[in-house]
Parts: structure tokens; sequence; C-alpha cells
């Protein structure tokens, strides 16, 4: 999966979990769309989502396909 994350360009990806459930996901990437394009095409993706379905409650779909993108309002370089 690391692998497949690097070739699609996600980099410095990290996974937030509050206690209430709620889970954001932290990546860089120069082209967000183009990321999730490549990374659709992995055959490991496929897998992974299949085996962490039962762990989200999503409208329908995948858990990735279901990524709302979060605008960043402030960052300090």
């Amino acid at each position: 999966m690391l692998d497949a994350l690097t070739r699609s360009g996600w980099n410095n990806y990290s996974l937030f979990l509050r206690e209430d459930g709620m889970l954001i996901g932290y990546l860089e990437t120069p082209d967000f769309q183009q990321a999730l394009r490549r990374m659709e095409r992995e055959p490991v993706n496929a897998r992974w989502q299949a085996e962490m379905q039962p762990y989200f409650t999503t409208p329908a779909g995948r858990p990735d396909q279901n990524m709302v993108r979060i605008e960043e309002v402030f960052h300090l370089a």
C-alpha cells in the first residue's frame, strides 16, 4: 500500500481519529484529483478498501470514494 500511495503521488499521508469516530486524513500532493485517479488504478487499493469497509459509515461506495476535501485556511512555513 505504501508503494502504491507513493507511486500515486501521496506524500506525508496521515490519519487522525477523534474519540467520537471522526476520521481526518492528511496528505500532500501537487495535484489532488490526479493522485486520487492514480490510486484508483492501484489493485492494492481495491483490496484495502474492501478490507476497511466494515470500519466506516459511508453513504454509498467505498470509503475512499466519499472523501470530502477540507480547505486549508492557514499554513505557517
